[in-house]
């Protein structure tokens, strides 16, 4: 069996009634399908529809955890300035 290492994000969705949920996971893809299906957190059932907002990746599961608590514990109005960081440094790529 071939190792793979697998990598590690925090992303922060908004929800259908512009509420923002922070999760972490190794399988992004599968996890956003979860929720969007209502099969992920409780928090975003029935909240779509689901928009990614943001997307971090982290070095190990470890940090992953540590950004995520950080990410929670912002205010919503720095969550957006995050948010916006993100994107305006997406952008001058």
């Amino acid at each position: 069996m071939e190792y793979m290492e697998k990598n590690w994000v925090v992303y922060i969705l908004e929800c259908g009634d512009g509420s923002l949920y922070t999760g972490i996971t190794d399988d992004f893809e599968r996890r956003f399908k979860m929720h969007c299906a209502g099969k992920g957190a409780k928090y975003t059932r029935g909240r779509g529809p689901l928009t990614v907002r943001f997307l971090e990746d982290c070095e190990d599961h470890s940090a992953e955890l540590k950004r995520e608590a950080a990410i929670k514990h912002l205010s919503r109005k720095e969550k957006l300035e995050l948010i916006q960081h993100q994107t305006m440094c997406i952008g001058q790529q």
